[in-house]
């Protein structure tokens, strides 16, 4: 089997060269914006309302089957684009999401080993 921590350095170093090109429009796009204000507080306000949207849209789907989290990271993220708060709380939900699933899977180890131990001693 693969070594984890090299399929991951692998992964992020693809995430960096794909990211570069994206990195260097925005930042264009960013100094168009910013030598108009009323361009900036425009953007600020349509970044605002669409991330606001696509989180709620998020927050309401998650107790239903389909991407509910990842329509919230979504939106988070947008928001993370103009806001430093959010963009330190998704730090803190993917942390607290990885958690749960991590406390999820060994839950379900042990049930299944438990499982598997009353079925031998039967």
């Amino acid at each position: 089997m693969s070594d984890p921590a090299a399929a991951s350095e692998d992964d992020l170093s693809r995430a960096q060269r794909i990211a570069k090109p994206f990195a260097r429009f925005m930042k264009k796009w960013r100094a168009i914006i910013e030598r108009r204000p009323w361009l900036n507080v425009l953007y600020k306000v349509i970044v605002t309302v669409l991330g606001v949207l696509v989180t709620v849209i998020g927050v309401i789907l998650i107790p239903l089957p389909g991407p509910g989290w990842l329509i919230v990271f979504l939106g988070m993220t947008i928001l993370g684009s103009e806001y430093h708060w959010a963009r330190r709380l998704t730090g803190w939900l993917r942390m607290q999401l990885a958690r749960f699933w991590e406390r999820w899977r060994a839950w379900r180890a042990a049930r299944a080993e438990r499982a598997e131990r009353a079925a031998q001693s039967e």
